[in-house]
């Protein structure tokens, strides 16, 4: 397998954000968006800095503040990089962002790109708290909130474009595994992956 196939993971989430930065009313916000200290922050280090919003790390006004972009006219892309922390802004989530369409008749369509992962455990475990993927439970609470998991590569740039696009009045909620930033990782996890189903 080349080095270009295990990065593959990685070069996808970087031209999809790439990508992403260059589309009208599309604004990053979140923690380490703007500058270093996440994994995450690879992949929009080359994304035009005022397309970025630092956030403090305040989960809960991070979401919405994100809200009051989208009622604002933006498309707002809020980056969490741990499901963890995501859970202190889930109220918010579930009570106001899935809540509008239905409070306000359907008049004001927020579209609302949600990105967090699962941290990766590897090469160093960051603790217990980082690590946890909550994906079926976000299911089960949300309506109008779609719940998406980036298991493939080839899944990461349709399920950004979708979400983009998408005429449906629904936010999307996007899950990346950070275990597959790392290529070796992500090369195991696909040869093991072909062995199952070939």
């Amino acid at each position: 397998m080349t080095t270009a196939t295990q990065l593959k993971y990685f070069d996808e989430l970087k031209r999809t954000m790439e990508w992403l930065a260059t589309q009208p009313k599309v604004m990053f916000v979140g923690q380490t968006v703007a500058g270093p200290g996440t994994f995450m922050f690879q992949t929009l280090r080359d994304c035009p800095k005022d397309r970025t919003l630092e956030m403090p790390i305040n989960e809960s006004f991070q979401m919405q503040f994100t809200i009051g972009l989208a009622l604002a006219g933006y498309i707002p892309i809020s980056v969490y990089p741990r499901q963890n922390f995501l859970l202190l802004a889930t109220g918010d989530m579930a009570n106001m962002l899935d809540k509008i369409p239905v409070i306000s008749d359907r008049k004001w369509p927020l579209k609302v790109i949600i990105r967090v992962a699962t941290g990766p455990d590897a090469p160093v475990h960051p603790g217990h708290q980082h690590i946890d993927n909550y994906a079926q439970g976000f299911r089960n609470l949300f309506e109008w909130i779609e719940v998406v998991e980036l298991d493939n590569a080839q899944d990461i740039f349709p399920a950004y474009k979708n979400a983009l696009e998408r005429t449906d009045r629904k936010s999307t909620l996007i899950i990346e595994h950070g275990n597959f930033y790392n290529e070796e990782y992500y090369a195991r996890r696909m040869i093991t992956s072909r062995k199952k189903h070939p």
